[in-house]
This record gives C-alpha cells, structure tokens and sequence, in this order.
C-alpha cells in the first residue's frame, strides 16, 4: 500500500469482496516517503486493517516517476513477507499508463515467478488491470474510499504540485468531477 488512490481503492476492493486484507507499505527510499507512510497509515486506521511497514535500503537515490523493478519489487517483497494462509497479493495498477510493470504481460511473467514459489497457491491480484484511472477514481467515488486523506505525488511535495504524472492526473480527475 502506497497511501495513493490506486492502492486505497485496491483496499476498499478486497474488503468489498469480503476478504481479510492486510496491507504492506514499502520504503524503498522514494522521494515522497515520508507522506505517503502517513497516508498509508491513516488509509489503514480509516478501513481498520493491520499495516506492515518494510524498509529497503539501496545504494542509490529514487527520483519522481517510472523507478525500473518498482512493482517488480514491491510484489516480490510482499512475497518474502507472506504467511502461510495468504493467497493473494494485490496491486492497484491499471491501464491507460506508459509503465511496462502495469500491463497484463507483466503480471503473467511474474505469476509465472510466484507460481515457481509458491506451487501455484499465491495469486497477484491485479482488479483494476483492465480500468483506466478514471474507472478508479469512479469506483472509489461510488465506494466512499477516503481520496482526501491518500498521497500521490511522486515528487514529494503538496498535491498537487503540477509536476509530476500522478499530480496531473489527480488535477484532471477533481476536474472532472
């Protein structure tokens, strides 16, 4: 869980459905950290689910935007992670982006690397794969996820800061509505 819209939505999505979610946030030296761990954490409080907090430490800084092996990363590191009854590992990625690691080819080669794990039994749940951010926003409008309190800028700064991708998207999405 990033704090963002996306991974809030995701959330909302699973508990809908009736699943037990539980959800880990990533520090893997991101730019925004700091605010999208509070995000992550009030997103959590606002559902009452138990947040995981991992700490990666790499040797080189991020910047804003596509960060190579990012959900590579942050599925494989919630796999280490995973216990025993959990069999689906969710991520709120959707269409309508330019990023190779949000598209259906993706997530089959690294089901294909879970299943390698796993012996078939954990699944990455992808339910917005096929929905642009648009069907996201709208989802989480008709389901009450807390939009206000989640964090999406990529670069660090307050949304929207006009910059970055996930800012300009947020813009034309309060636009819109």
């Amino acid at each position: 869980m990033s704090g963002g819209i996306d991974s809030s939505a995701c959330i909302a999505f699973y508990l809908d459905q009736g699943f037990l979610v539980h959800s880990y946030f990533v520090d893997y030296g991101q730019v925004s950290v700091l605010r999208e761990e509070k995000a992550a954490v009030d997103v959590a409080k606002h559902y009452g689910i138990h947040l995981e907090k991992l700490k990666w430490s790499g040797f080189s800084d991020k910047v804003s935007g596509f960060i190579q092996g990012r959900n590579a990363f942050l599925l494989i590191a919630a796999l280490m992670e995973l216990s025993e009854e959990v069999n689906i590992l969710a991520i709120g990625i959707h269409s309508g982006t330019n990023y190779v690691d949000c598209t259906s080819s993706f997530i089959h080669r690294l089901q294909d690397i879970f299943d390698i794990y796993t012996q078939g039994k954990v699944h990455i749940g992808t339910p917005f794969l096929k929905w642009t951010k648009r069907d996201v926003w709208d989802f989480c409008c008709s389901k009450g996820v807390p939009v206000k309190i989640t964090y999406s800028c990529e670069c660090g700064m307050e949304q929207p800061c006009g910059q970055c991708l996930s800012c300009r998207d947020l813009e034309e999405l309060h636009a819109c509505s």
